[in-house]
């Protein structure tokens, strides 16, 4: 698996994917994206730019560059099948692969949630299929912006499951670091508790520095944490650390006072100060989100253990009325959300 020559597809060419993707092409893999048309339009046109935290501002040319809305294209040849969907397209995802991908290509689900790995399992018997985490934030160019440019907008690292050997070298790549895990479930359900703040990011506008760090924001996503945390807990489920901080001492750091915070948790607030989350740009395009995977990963596990998730639940329902109404981000106030959080100390 470590040469060069294997074909990587990016099935998915969002942000995650077009940042993903353009690492590999410029470090020499051979790439192809499979996208929606505009993106791939606009990739062909002008090629891709890649940029970081880091400091690197590099571009991927329009003909080095093989893009397409095409799944058959972009499938058939492919050695590694790189998931980067939004999870509500999972299902059809591993529809089109089991219908135009190789039987022994490898998928990688590089999405957030913890059961998209095992939906791709059940649609794909007889296939590998392995769990990833992308642990940084990735924020694409403006509609219209050329070149087309996806900028890492945090720190973090990429991992995925054990299991095929050479696979993580293979991926591994300057601006992309690759880890292999063997406990790729904790790794899940530990990003899981930082992927809660996504719908706060899009409930209140806020680039997601400036959000976290606010105080008033931070006691709610302890909130949150401190549920999921109760329901993992009954659940027999240890996350795995991701940030720095052990999981039980988040809602402890984050309720500190902002200037403790910021001194505490700086690869926390190590943000591009433009960025927001995902589920924000969801509700800025009138498209579906992922509260049913984040939010609703939660409440699902309380359920089945008997934990109480109120702040969850508040939160899920908010995002699925901001998805209802279709205007956008509904630029919300703390205390909007859950007044008695907000007052917690």
């Amino acid at each position: 698996m470590a040469s060069e020559a294997r074909t990587i597809a990016i099935a998915g060419a969002g942000s995650i994917g077009c940042y993903v993707g353009g690492c590999l092409a410029l470090a020499g893999r051979e790439v192809a994206f499979l996208g929606r048309g505009s993106i791939v339009e606009a990739m062909r046109e002008s090629g891709l730019g890649v940029s970081d935290l880091d400091g690197r501002n590099r571009r991927v040319e329009p003909q080095a560059i093989s893009a397409t809305d095409d799944p058959a294209a972009a499938l058939c040849g492919a050695d590694v099948i790189l998931v980067t969907v939004k999870s509500g397209a999972t299902g059809e995802m591993a529809r089109l692969i089991d219908a135009h991908g190789r039987p022994d290509a490898v998928v990688v689900s590089l999405q957030n949630g913890v059961d998209n790995a095992d939906r791709l399992r059940a649609a794909l018997a007889g296939r590998r299929v392995l769990a990833g985490m992308v642990t940084f934030n990735v924020v694409l160019s403006p509609d219209g912006e050329a070149p087309l440019r996806a900028h890492r907008a945090s720190q973090g690292e990429v991992m995925i499951d054990t299991g095929v050997d050479g696979l993580a070298d293979l991926l591994d790549v300057d601006g992309l670091a690759v880890e292999a895990r063997a406990d790729m479930k904790a790794v899940q359900w530990g990003k899981l508790l930082m992927n809660l703040n996504n719908a706060l990011v899009a409930l209140s506008g806020l680039p997601l520095a400036r959000q976290l760090a606010d105080r008033s924001w931070r006691v709610i996503l302890a909130a949150e944490i401190d549920e999921a945390l109760a329901a993992m807990r009954a659940a027999g489920i240890a996350p795995a650390r991701i940030i720095g901080l052990p999981p039980a001492l988040l809602p402890k750091v984050l309720r500190l006072p902002d200037w403790l915070f910021g001194l505490l948790a700086r690869r926390m607030l190590a943000i591009d100060p433009r960025a927001r989350s995902s589920m924000w740009d969801d509700l800025k395009r009138g498209r579906p989100t992922e509260i049913d995977e984040l939010q609703g990963a939660v409440i699902r596990l309380a359920r089945q253990t008997g934990t109480p998730t109120p702040a969850n639940e508040r939160v899920a329902a908010l995002v699925r009325q901001a998805e209802a109404e279709k205007r956008g981000p509904p630029g919300l106030m703390p205390d909007e959300i859950i007044s008695s959080l907000a007052r917690k100390s």
